[in-house]
């Protein structure tokens, strides 16, 4: 499956974000999605995961509460809704898709997924 991920930009803190990743190639309900970030000079980490029926969702300690990832299986999108932003959010954010899901999708780390999409750029400013 391939991904593209949008929606990034230049954000005052305490805005909000809507990130989208959209799948071609196949359909996006046949795998669990997820999203982890980047920041300079950092490793890539995880942000959340949601599961191929959208029932399971699983999130970092750091944006629970304040992101929301959720899918749209007619438009073969998964979101992540990004809300209360802070400067430590500025990465640049990256959607990813895992073939085979429990339904319980603690999946966090990044080599449990296939396939990746190009990143999309947030930046937060004070």
């Amino acid at each position: 499956v391939q991904l593209q991920a949008s929606g990034g930009g230049l954000v005052q803190a305490g805005g909000s974000l809507r990130l989208s990743c959209t799948a071609s190639g196949r359909t996006f309900s046949s795998y669990a999605g997820g999203w982890f970030r980047q920041a300079p000079g950092k490793e890539r980490e995880f942000v959340a995961a949601i599961s191929r029926s959208g029932d399971g969702t699983y999130y970092a300690d750091s944006v629970k509460g304040r992101f929301t990832i959720s899918r749209d299986s007619a438009s073969n999108t998964v979101y992540l809704q990004m809300n209360s932003l802070n400067l430590e959010d500025t990465a640049v954010y990256y959607c990813a898709a895992r073939r085979f899901d429990s339904g319980n999708p603690q999946y966090t780390s990044s080599r449990l997924y296939g396939s990746w999409g190009q990143g999309t750029l947030v930046t937060v400013s004070s």
